[in-house]
């Protein structure tokens, strides 16, 4: 017995030593990157959509363009796109995923494809409707192509690399855009029926009581290098639905692009002719509710392009600064994981779509209206599946988590996830993976208000606490 006992003993140390030579080496291995851009501007005269009314695109301002960076841990590899576009269907991106396993070996579930959210770019959407579409449309194909192409040349520059994170606030241009306010007139909705708030009421209004949700003023960002300190890419996560003051036709990237511009003046000094370009990459928090209007103030008339780079310079300045304090780690461990969650999809009601029908029939001379417009929209509802599959996805490097979540989502999610993480730092790409919509809590569905609506939220009403859940499950998993 006591034999038996020792021999035990020695079995348990010899396997906890073969562990930790093993957590060891694994430590050990060296970190390699890459970063690349491919070009997916479209051609002029498609739809740039955005606004209640498309029309076509008449001049190119900026190219639009699909960033990445890919992470090689030496066991698996990592890789996200960021892509200057409204929102991209969950087919496209299944597409170029399918490519991106078939040529690179590189699971789905360890690359997220986002949107920016841009509003002055052209539509993804193919001939039927976002939630399901029959068949891709060309433009979608080349989409996903350019995105499996990005993702290829990103992993031919592959470099012992080093990597770092770390965050910083720049609360001075995120605002909540749902209001409480006392005029009754301003809480009408297209369906006959009266909200609680009021998504962008008028500006200096004295109709304003308060905001009705929070903001995020963190900027979160994962910062790149070579081994011997040339940086290699930048990419940074921000709260903030999109700037505009674009005019009407043109085609830009909004202030995404002019942040990466920033970056990418800032670091190119820095990095050698025989060098690869350094690529930055700023990505879309959890903005459903939040944009850059402060609407205690009257609004101020603003050149084209003037506001968005305001607002590129300050939040590139700050993430700047806040990377001189990184501390950069030649060796991380990377991975992903991901699941697919059914979610029921939301069905008009008689009363609501009689409303519709009616007012809309008083109407034909005004084909456009917002009542035009959601009728459309429930009809799709009403003949469409009565469930849809998203994808949600969970990214490591290191003590850095990011979450992805197909929806314009409500500021209070992110904020939640970032609380509540397993991580030490994390941060969550909205319009990742799909585009479904926005995303509201069931708290801000009890309020009504634009983003709520059925027709602008197409899903049901718990959503948002099921979409949580599953991502702090993955999140511990993948811990």
């Amino acid at each position: 017995m006591k034999n038996r006992r020792v021999l035990g003993l020695l079995l348990s140390v010899v396997v906890i030593a073969l562990n930790c030579g093993a957590v060891i080496a694994d430590e050990a291995r060296q970190l390699k990157a890459g970063a690349a851009t491919a070009n997916i501007t479209p051609p002029l005269g498609e739809l740039i959509i955005g606004g209640w009314n498309p029309f076509p695109a008449s001049h190119i301002h900026d190219d639009l363009h699909a960033r990445c960076i890919v992470l090689d841990d030496g066991r698996q590899k990592v890789a996200v796109v960021v892509c200057d576009v409204l929102g991209i269907p969950r087919e496209v991106i299944d597409l170029a995923k399918s490519r991106i396993e078939a040529s690179l070996n590189i699971p789905g579930d360890s690359v997220i494809v986002s949107a920016t959210h841009t509003h002055s770019a052209t539509t993804t959407r193919g001939p039927a409707s976002v939630m399901w579409p029959d068949e891709l449309s060309d433009y979608q194909r080349f989409l996903a192509g350019r995105i499996a192409d990005v993702v290829q040349c990103a992993v031919n520059q592959l470099e012992p690399a080093e990597v770092g994170w770390g965050r910083v606030d720049e609360p001075s241009e995120v605002f909540n855009r749902r209001w409480e306010v006392t005029d009754p007139e301003l809480l009408k909705n297209p369906f006959g029926r009266t909200d609680r708030v009021r998504m962008n009421p008028p500006a200096g209004s004295a109709a304003l009581v308060r905001p009705a949700g929070p903001i995020d003023p963190e900027i979160g960002f994962l910062s790149v290098r070579s081994k011997d300190g040339h940086p290699i890419a930048l990419l940074a996560n921000y709260s903030l639905h999109y700037v505009g003051g674009v005019p009407q036709g043109h085609v830009s990237a909004d202030y995404f692009a002019c942040f990466c511009r920033r970056l990418e003046q800032h670091f190119a000094p820095t990095v050698s002719g025989d060098r690869p370009p350094f690529v930055a990459l700023l990505s879309n928090g959890t903005s459903g509710d939040i944009n850059n209007i402060n609407f205690r103030e009257k609004g101020v008339r603003r050149e084209p392009y003037e506001k968005m780079n305001e607002v590129a310079d300050k939040v590139a300045a700050k993430v700047i600064a806040a990377e001189k304090t990184v501390s950069y780690l030649p060796s991380v461990s990377v991975g992903g994981i991901g699941t697919d969650l059914s979610l029921k999809l939301r069905k008009p009601d008689a009363e609501t779509m009689n409303y519709l029908k009616t007012t809309t029939a008083a109407q034909p001379d005004q084909p456009r209206t917002k009542e035009h417009i959601y009728l459309e929209r429930l009809t799709k509802l009403q003949n469409g599946p009565e469930s849809v599959n998203v994808h949600l996805q969970v990214l490591k490097i290191g003590e850095l988590s990011i979450h992805s979540i197909p929806f314009e989502t409500f500021v209070e999610i992110g904020l939640e996830l970032k609380q509540r993480s397993p991580f030490a730092q994390s941060f969550t790409i909205e319009l990742a993976n799909g585009w479904y919509g926005y995303l509201p809590t069931e708290e801000q569905h009890k309020l009504g208000g634009y983003e709520t609506w059925i027709g602008t939220n197409f899903v049901e009403f718990t959503a948002s606490r099921q979409i949580t859940e599953t991502l702090l499950k993955l999140s511990q998993q993948l811990r």
